[in-house]
């Protein structure tokens, strides 16, 4: 790293950090504050540690021929080779970790990893998936026994790794939230206790909400619909009302979706966590990846003891902003854990001069750029992962979300920049203060 004079700047060691803010265990990865308020990882010899990711890296196109069609030992030697010529890739990309999904070969040669658990399929009978929600029913017994089970799996394996950051409890969750009441009117969905309340009785979730919202308003159906603000003269009226996907929204009922909604997390969090350190006390627990705007009751409960890391799924021009305004709600470090420029909002014009002035890829690096080193600047931020090692079937270069497309070329109109910006990013740390303005 190098100061703002660009003389090497002095390396951030073990005494530059507040002890009180440092979370994890000695000879593994970390994560603390230092006195200079910064957070950074901190990696198994004491070293600050920033994160530069890629998630999924694997075998595509370019795998060796399927076997039988050459023999055994040349198999073995193309696997090999393809395998050194990734991992060249990534060094030379400045890549310092492999992010979940990735195929284990990878792994190694001073790479540090991030998994993901995917609690949410430990127990299919057990996830709610009503009104756009994707969420485990954090009440069920059945679910809780599932998530220790897949920790004991999972975890004591890797309980030993010196590589290993932390543990990724799902992703791609949908905690059904309403937005903030001061947000433009639109058509909502319904929310997590309404969808609660419209489960079938079967869902240990439909008994606890019934009797969460019984229980705040006396056990009166005509006292909680005056505190709704609605007419509904039984419990099948409310789960038609949620099944048209037509959400409550009104004040009385928002104030009991957030205090469920935080009890829901609060659960969802402590079991997972429990789990994950019964069997590996060791490695830092990075939450559940959390896609556009969370809400704030859900956010509230995601942090230390249970949660180490914020993570979020960014790929958003604004994701300076993003994590400026989630880190605040608990001061938590946050992960970039999806970010890519390969995504609508970086490439569509947001005026009519612009659309002249650029050229949609133009549009699109340029603005990745800007949201990418913005975004490095962030005190709270710890690392940043590339969303998708490959491009997916009928993405279009340059266009595509991976670093290298479905015939094994590499995406060099991602990776050149994506390199650039890995290099420079503890430098930009280092020298360039965040500022609340773009």
């Amino acid at each position: 790293m190098a100061n703002a004079d660009g003389a090497a700047a002095p390396p951030i060691t073990l005494t530059d950090f507040k002890p009180e803010t440092i979370r994890g265990t000695p000879g593994f990865f970390r994560v603390g504050q230092t006195h200079a308020g910064v957070w950074w990882l901190i990696d198994p010899d004491d070293s600050a540690f920033f994160s530069r990711g890629v998630n999924a890296v694997a075998r595509g196109a370019e795998s060796p021929a399927a076997p039988g069609e050459v023999p055994a030992e040349e198999m073995e030697s193309a696997e090999r080779d393809l395998v050194k010529r990734t991992q060249a890739s990534l060094r030379s990309w400045h890549v310092n970790t492999l992010g979940p999904r990735s195929a284990p070969e990878f792994a190694g040669r001073g790479f540090a990893e991030t998994d993901n658990l995917e609690f949410i399929n430990v127990a299919p009978q057990a996830a709610l998936r009503l009104g756009g929600a994707r969420v485990p029913d954090v009440f069920d017994p059945k679910w809780v026994e599932a998530v220790e089970r897949r920790a004991a799996e999972r975890c004591v394996w890797r309980g030993a790794s010196a590589a290993l950051i932390g543990y990724f409890t799902d992703e791609g969750l949908n905690w059904a939230q309403l937005p903030p009441e001061n947000e433009p009117a639109r058509v909502e969905r319904p929310s997590l206790l309404q969808i609660c309340l419209s489960l079938e009785p079967s869902f240990p979730a439909y008994h606890a909400a019934w009797e969460f919202v019984l229980a705040a308003h006396g056990s009166d159906w005509a006292m909680l619909m005056r505190a709704w603000d609605v007419d509904l003269p039984n419990k099948e009226a409310l789960r038609q009302l949620t099944l048209a996907e037509r959400a409550l929204t009104s004040a009385g009922y928002r104030r009991d979706q957030e205090r469920f909604s935080r009890e829901f997390a609060r659960r969802y969090f402590a079991a997972t966590a429990g789990a994950i350190r019964r069997y590996d006390p060791h490695h830092l627990i990075l939450g559940c990846n959390f896609g556009l705007a969370p809400a704030a009751a859900v956010i509230a409960e995601c942090v230390s003891p249970h949660v180490d890391v914020l993570a979020l799924s960014l790929p958003d021009p604004a994701m300076g902003e993003r994590i400026d305004r989630d880190s605040r709600v608990q001061g938590m470090p946050v992960l970039a854990s999806d970010f890519s420029w390969a995504h609508e909002s970086f490439t569509i014009p947001v005026g009519p001069d612009e659309a002249e002035e650029l050229t949609s890829v133009e549009r699109m690096l340029s603005r990745g750029r800007r949201a990418l080193e913005r975004a490095f600047t962030h005190p709270a931020l710890i690392g940043c992962a590339w969303a998708d090692w490959s491009d997916a079937p009928g993405d279009v270069p340059p266009f595509g979300r991976g670093l290298v497309h479905v015939d094994g070329r590499e995406a060099r109109e991602h990776t050149e920049l994506l390199s650039h910006l890995y290099a420079r990013a503890e430098t930009l740390r280092a020298t360039r203060p965040y500022f609340n303005s773009p």
